[in-house]
């Protein structure tokens, strides 16, 4: 068998070079077709990056800092409903066409992003780029999924994780790069962190139309579950926005709880459509009776909140706490990069050579667990090297938990349900990771404002404060002049206005941006303490979770041969149609024949084509396709 046989699990034909059986692709093969995968996660995984160091900037330049958690929020909401669509349709029509329409939609919203005047206006046109998002993250891991063997998959993960690192290390520095500038070629800096999407997504539209082709063995085609889809949104949609606004509103408010209801009553709709859709529902529920699947679903939704969360929050720290540039603060980030690559190769490679999976989401979970926890006792005064060299170990617990968990999942279910694996694996992190931004953002937010004045109070009696007050009353700068005048009133409060415009802080006198700091670095204490009390049930997940050992075909070569298998029962069990006449002339003779040999072996001899403990022994060739997938 030669090299690129060996990789694909595939025989090779004779004189040929590479293999041909459906799903079974040599190396070279593989390689062209990640190459436009690599394009597309990489606009993706730039995208996520490159906004979270300038949304800061973007924020007190659109004047709603508070208002932040939405444009995250939006992206999140969009790209989680649709994730399953992708999934399912993609099953039944085809990866490739599904995955131009993500980067087509991606770009367009990237397009209108850069237009946005408002908070509200970017918030929206980040839902439509989201509708893009979906799709180019879990289709990207499920055609991988199609033609690489779940051990072989690590053999590979280096690309990927080479383009994440790229795209990860990039998106900080372009991020701060343009939200630090004033104006490129006339337009304003941070715009062009939505418009460096359009040509990069445009290379990667015209890549992936010319190499994503291989042999995909499609599901049975069945009617679309757009009330699935509908009842899902009406679920998930209302739920997220009493997150967000919660704070606002009041947790007990009307608004609040309308939502709550709503949100349920969507979510009761979407369970019942989904049993009656039966087979052609977007999630099918059967895929939730496997135990294993479920588990990981719940370390699913959990990782997602705390990724995203961490994300979210760290930047916030480094620029508000720490006084970083948004260029700076995405430097300061790559030590979790470093630390999600490096567990992310050493797991990878581990499980290719070994086919073992599970120590690695114990690992990850164990260190995302304490090190959230050590992360709540940071403060202004905490060194910085400390706070970067958690962030590596958090990324490094991530690292040991996002493809393990990906391939756990693609495993326990059918080959035929690549899409809906890969697909659920995704929407469930997104859901966690939406959830989780913005409970997290509303728990920063809601102690931000007493955390701050109470800080302010303590700091009052002092001289330094005073004379600080002072400096900024008389400052030239309408804002701070602003600041310094209401707080001079004895009104605390005032101080209120940092959560709209942070960059006022940079411009105070350090006797006042002290307090301020010290009641945003408690205000982040809470968050990272929420973070570490929501991994414990992760931890529990995982340690009480099942290995299942690794199929050695890839996707693709494992849906061709069930396809191939049910249509060879199917022909044995088919009846074979023979006329009366033909019944009635061979009858005579067979029973005829049989009874003299019977006669003429006498006793102890056995039926023809009989032998003894036959019904015990399965017939030569057969298959046992009870335990194919198994949990």
């Amino acid at each position: 068998m030669s090299h690129d046989a060996a990789i694909s699990g595939a025989k090779p034909k004779a004189g040929a070079a590479d293999a041909t059986e459906p799903g079974g692709l040599s190396h070279r093969q593989i390689l062209t077709i990640m190459g436009g995968l690599m394009i597309g996660m990489f606009l993706a995984a730039l995208d996520q990056t490159i906004v979270s160091t300038a949304i800061r900037t973007i924020a007190d330049d659109l004047q709603g800092y508070s208002l932040q958690a939405w444009v995250t929020t939006a992206y999140l909401i969009t790209s989680t409903i649709v994730t399953p669509l992708y999934g399912k349709l993609s099953d039944m029509y085809g990866r490739k066409p599904f995955f131009m329409t993500a980067i087509t939609l991606f770009i367009i919203g990237s397009l209108l992003c850069s237009t946005a005047t408002s908070m509200y206006e970017l918030a929206g046109y980040r839902a439509l780029q989201g509708l893009g998002a979906g799709g180019l993250f879990s289709l990207a891991l499920t055609i991988i999924g199609d033609i690489v063997p779940p051990r072989e998959r690590a053999k590979y993960q280096g690309y990927f994780l080479a383009v994440f690192g790229t795209s990860s290390v990039l998106g900080p520095v372009l991020g701060g790069l343009f939200a630090g500038q004033d104006s490129i070629l006339f337009i304003t800096g941070w715009r062009w962190v939505f418009l460096v999407n359009v040509p990069i997504g445009l290379i990667a539209l015209v890549v992936v139309f010319k190499v994503l082709d291989y042999n995909q063995i499609k599901g049975e085609r069945r009617r679309l579950d757009w009330w699935g889809a509908l009842a899902l949104a009406i679920g998930v949609v209302p739920l997220l926005i009493a997150a967000e606004q919660g704070r606002e509103w009041g947790w007990g408010d009307y608004k609040t709880v309308v939502c709550y209801i709503i949100g349920v009553v969507g979510i009761a709709a979407f369970i019942s459509v989904e049993k009656a859709m039966g087979e052609a529902a977007i999630i099918p529920l059967r895929v939730f009776s496997n135990r294993i699947f479920s588990q990981g679903i719940v370390i699913s939704v959990v990782i997602g909140a705390v990724m995203f969360g961490a994300i979210s929050i760290l930047p916030q720290y480094f620029q508000v706490i720490r006084g970083s540039s948004p260029t700076v603060a995405g430097l300061q980030l790559l030590p979790m990069v470093v630390g999600l690559m490096s567990a992310s190769i050493l797991s990878g490679q581990t499980i290719s050579r070994t086919g073992r999976y599970k120590i690695f989401p114990m690992i990850g979970v164990v260190l995302i667990t304490v090190v959230t926890f050590l992360m709540h006792y940071v403060s202004v005064a905490t060194p910085l090297w400390l706070v970067m060299l958690m962030a590596f170990f958090l990324g490094f617990g991530l690292g040991n938990l996002m493809q393990p968990l990906t391939l756990a999942m693609q495993n326990v279910l059918p080959a035929k349900d690549m899409g809906i694996s890969t697909s659920s694996a995704t929407f469930f992190r997104q859901i966690g990771g939406t959830l989780g931004v913005a409970v997290f953002f509303s728990v920063l937010f809601s102690a931000m404002g007493p955390n701050i004045k109470d800080q302010i109070e303590k700091a009052a009696p002092s001289a330094e404060f005073r004379q600080g007050i002072a400096q900024a009353a008389a400052s030239s700068d309408p804002s701070v002049a602003q600041f310094g005048q209401g707080l001079a009133s004895g009104n605390a409060g005032a101080s209120g206005g940092v959560l709209n415009d942070t960059s006022i802080i940079a411009k105070l006198p350090g006797a006042i941006a002290a307090p301020i700091k010290d009641g945003f670095a408690d205000s982040m204490d809470l968050v990272f303490l929420s973070v570490s009390l929501m991994s414990i049930i992760a931890l529990i997940a995982v340690f009480t979770w099942k290995e299942v050992p690794l199929r050695s075909g890839s996707g693709s070569q494992a849906a061709a041969q069930d396809l191939a298998d049910a249509k060879a029962l199917d022909a044995e069990s088919a009846p074979v149609e023979v006329s009366p006449a033909e019944s009635v002339v061979a009858a005579v003779p067979a029973a005829d024949h049989g009874r003299h040999e019977a006669e003429a072996a006498g006793p102890g001899r056995h039926e023809v084509g009989r032998a003894p403990g036959a019904d015990n022994v399965p017939p030569l060739g057969g298959t046992d396709h009870s335990g194919r997938h198994e949990a």
